[in-house]
């Protein structure tokens, strides 16, 4: 009865652990309200490692708009770290954009009001950005799998623990990246400490040289 109660004792542990995990090292994501002004770009943007799914739906808030043609269009243009176009399209109320992420870093999402839509009026733009675990269908997983209940959620679990140990792993790989950059810069810092300290003492020894010089050619040494 104790080793049971024990037993019990540590999967309870070990799932609050794993809850705590997987709200703080996975990123949860939800929905974004995004105030686009008559003028100008709003963007948002996300740092993202390589080989990872994004998903996300866009659409404008209307809010007792008198007639239906009057409710604003928007254009929306994705951009990876290293600037390709990953999607652009113009003058829609609602969209949807999904990829693959093959570059680590910055994926920017801009959106803003066309043209033909009245000036001074703003725009609220509703933005649901998932990206990994949170991206992935779980109904069609289960439905495939032909799985349910606690099976589905220990898979959802594996899926967490798996995005947890890739999260890892990538803020290792840019930890390493950032110390060998600060090295770098470190050796060059000393390397240029040196060079200046040694043409102001070259340079000391210059003007030594030159007084010097000029002392005795004028005689008063």
């Amino acid at each position: 009865m104790a080793q049971n109660l024990t037993t019990r004792a540590r999967a309870v542990s070990f799932s609050l652990v794993l809850l705590f995990l997987t709200t703080h090292l996975v990123p949860l994501t939800e929905a974004i309200w995004l105030n686009l002004p008559s003028s100008g770009t709003k963007c948002v943007s996300e740092d993202i490692q390589n080989h990872v799914v994004v998903l996300a739906d866009y659409y404008v808030v209307v809010d007792e708009v008198p007639q239906p043609h009057q409710t604003p269009t928007v254009s929306a243009r994705v951009t990876s770290p290293y600037g390709n176009n990953l999607h652009h399209i113009e003058n829609v109320t609602h969209g949807q954009f999904a990829f693959t992420t093959t570059e680590s870093g910055n994926y920017l999402a801009c959106f803003w009001i066309d043209g033909e839509h009245k000036e001074g009026v703003g725009a609220t733009l509703s933005l649901d950005w998932r990206t990994g675990i949170a991206a992935r269908d779980w109904d069609s997983v289960a439905r495939k799998e032909k799985i349910e209940g606690v099976e589905l959620e220990l898979l959802k679990l594996e899926g967490a623990v798996q995005a947890i140990h890739d999260n890892l792993m990538y803020l290792k790989d840019r930890e390493a990246e950032m110390r060998e950059v600060s090295e770098s810069t470190n050796a060059r810092v000393a390397w240029y400490s040196i060079m200046s300290l040694g043409l102001c003492i070259l340079v000391s020894v210059l003007q030594l040289w030159h007084l010097k010089r000029y002392f005795h050619k004028k005689k008063l040494i």
